[in-house]
């Protein structure tokens, strides 16, 4: 089964079809006045899809089980064909449209089965999805892609070089999936004026620098303390979201002391430095976090 636990919940819609075809007049009828031997065909159907949606974890391996929050059926008949349309809503990690065609599937096989007594002629055709919503391909092509970026290890250790970097290159990675360009990647010391002196190099010649490490309560945790100055607008939120999804993944996510804001027409974010923490924030804020510089607006800034 997929990993999905990096995933965020958001709102998942999927909109499946599937067709009945009879071969006569009569067979329709006989659903229209209810008057088929094994009952109202549409409302049976319409239970027993509403079971196949919130099965399909249980009959196909690799479908998460998740919470289903709404399923609509409608049917539509055309002449001899009745299309089956089903709706199903979720917030989750994942999507619904395997949900959505399974229980168009169920609808499908059920009015066969009913109606199998009175017609020898029905054909199920065309299950498939309509229409999905609310997954990664939402945002696909949604964002610049003339975005730059400069990351900033701050670590005494590394930059004495008794350790290795690995969140400032995990951070590059995701950056990178994100079609930001990294312009420049420099370790400093945790000293507020070399944290400073940074972010005012980079100021409006990137779109984005991103801080990582000294964002804990050491004594030599001073990035807060030297970026907030510097920042004409913080963004309470940005940081509120990444604790948020950390604290579902390790309670000591409130510990962190990270900020974000705007310095000049610069977004500057300060992430944990563990490779970890770096990563889980990332995975926290981007792609969403790319929708900011469409309300800034401006393009590079050399």
């Amino acid at each position: 089964m997929v990993d999905i636990t990096h995933k965020h919940n958001t709102l998942r819609i999927a909109i499946a079809q599937a067709t009945v075809s009879v071969s006569k007049q009569e067979t329709i009828d006989a659903i229209i006045n209810k008057t088929v031997p094994k009952g109202d065909v549409f409302e049976m159907a319409k239970a027993a899809g509403l079971l196949g949606v919130k099965k399909t974890p249980d009959l196909l391996p690799d479908c998460h089980p998740l919470p289903i929050e709404y399923t609509g059926i409608s049917y539509q008949i055309e002449g001899l064909q009745i299309n089956i349309t089903i709706e199903v809503k979720t917030i989750y990690k994942t999507g619904v449209e395997v949900e959505a065609m399974h229980g168009a599937s169920v609808v499908a096989l059920t009015m066969y089965d009913m109606l199998k007594p009175i017609d020898k002629g029905i054909e199920i055709n065309n299950i498939r999805l309509l229409e999905k919503k609310g997954g990664k391909s939402d945002w696909k092509d949604r964002f610049r892609k003339d975005l730059t970026a400069a990351v900033v290890v701050c670590s005494d250790t590394i930059s004495a070089g008794q350790k290795e970097d690995r969140a400032g290159k995990a951070i590059i990675a995701k950056l990178t999936s994100c079609d930001v360009k990294t312009e420049s990647y420099v370790v400093i010391p945790d000293e507020i004026a070399s944290v400073q002196e940074k972010l005012n190099d980079f100021k409006n010649k990137v779109n984005l620098v991103i801080f990582t490490g000294g964002t804990g309560l050491s004594p030599r945790d001073i990035t807060p303390e030297a970026i907030l100055p510097l920042l004409d607008r913080e963004m309470a939120g940005v940081m509120e979201a990444a604790r948020a999804y950390g604290q579902d993944r390790t309670p000591l996510s409130m510990l962190s002391r990270g900020v974000a804001g705007v310095a000049g027409k610069t977004l500057v974010l300060t992430l944990p430095g563990s490779t970890k923490g770096a990563s889980e924030t990332m995975d926290a804020l981007f792609p969403s976090l790319l929708h900011v510089f469409k309300i800034m607006g401006g393009g590079r800034h050399d």
